[in-house]
């Protein structure tokens, strides 16, 4: 569920299949935060959207105990910037994943 721009989830401890796949990006990419369920993409296109409409940093601070899925979360988030990174570059469908964005989510 989520409060505003605060989201809280729990670990299901298992794969939801089509829940974090490319057309969940694009679904929440196309709304605004509150428009679509309760999602960790709707916060991540959230903070990018600030990010351009106040051209200033934008922090997201995921929390929780031992195994609640922070790491997750946050391969997540960069998962969905990096998409939309590559969108706004105009990269066509084929070449939406660099070495760049590669990276960045093997860290």
């Amino acid at each position: 569920t989520n409060i505003g721009s605060i989201l809280a989830s729990v670990n299901p401890y298992k794969p939801i299949p089509g829940l974090y796949n490319v057309d969940a990006v694009d679904l929440y990419r196309q709304h605004r935060l509150g428009e679509l369920p309760p999602h960790i993409f709707a916060t991540a296109n959230e903070c990018y959207c600030c990010l351009w409409k106040r051209h200033d940093s934008q922090c997201v601070l995921i929390s929780g105990e031992s195994g609640a899925g922070k790491t997750e979360s946050t391969k997540l988030l960069l998962k969905f910037l990096s998409a939309m990174s590559q969108t706004s570059l105009g990269a066509p469908a084929s070449e939406k994943s660099t070495h760049v964005e590669e990276a960045i989510l093997e860290s």
